[in-house]
């Protein structure tokens, strides 16, 4: 958790001129952490200089959470804090945002230039194709599981491919989170088999885009379909 704000906020330095010229601001939602590491992370995001606020997450207020039966009562309470954590995250970003939302979790490493790439790319891309969009920062190993058929644009410095699949670290535009606000709701609220179907469904509809070669890393186990992206020194962007 640590090196993954670390690495946002590396990423939100890179390029620093650039981004000034777009307002930010950090929200992190938090669950039950030791009032030390809370701390760590806090002092780190002042000397960054970058606004940032820090919420606790009170599963008391999530009782419409329906999570699937696992028969495992610390699996299904670990899940219910995760649906709460991203059910919070789209509530912050209908009420406070006013164009793009970067949705992270809390185990993504990020290059140094993933974010204003991915701005960029937005940018780019958007206007060319004259619609919101939704990118994810992850060039998945699973994503090549299949012959999946992929449409490739340009971003600034990076290719970009189509893909019908995303976990849930992706950025997109406060006018899609006001169109699909039922379907991602619905995503945080009942549990669903993938997890992540109904935001599925909506790349049936809008144009999703994974970076070639990835622009960050998710840091899961590196046998899991889900794991380390191809062709990356994960150690050298965990050591940076």
């Amino acid at each position: 958790t640590f090196r993954s704000i670390n690495s946002i906020i590396n990423s939100l330095k890179f390029n620093e001129s650039d981004l000034k010229k777009i307002k930010i601001k950090i929200y992190i939602i938090d669950h039950d952490s030791k009032k030390e590491d809370l701390e760590k992370i806090e002092n780190n995001l002042k000397k960054s200089n970058i606004e940032f606020e820090i919420q606790n997450l009170d599963l008391e207020k999530f009782s419409q959470i329906k999570t699937l039966k696992k028969d495992n009562p610390t699996i299904e309470k670990n899940m219910k804090s995760t649906m709460a954590s991203i059910r919070a995250s789209f509530d912050l970003a209908k009420r406070k945002s006013s164009d793009l939302v970067y949705f992270v979790e809390d185990d993504y490493i990020h290059k140094k230039e993933s974010i204003f790439e991915m701005v960029s790319a937005y940018e780019k891309i958007s206007s060319e194709q004259n619609k919101e969009l939704f990118i994810c920062p992850v060039d998945y190993p699973y994503l090549y599981k299949k012959l999946d058929n992929s449409q490739i644009l340009i971003g600034n410095k990076y290719h970009w491919r189509t893909v019908n699949e995303s976990l849930l670290t992706f950025l997109t535009s406060k006018d899609l989170i006001n169109k699909y606000w039922d379907e991602l709701i619905l995503m945080a609220e009942h549990e669903h088999s993938p997890f992540e179907t109904p935001l599925h469904k909506i790349y049936e509809k809008e144009l999703c885009l994974s970076p070639i070669p990835s622009l960050a890393i998710h840091c899961t186990n590196v046998n899991s379909i889900f794991g380390l992206s191809p062709n990356i020194n994960w150690k050298k962007l965990w050591e940076e």
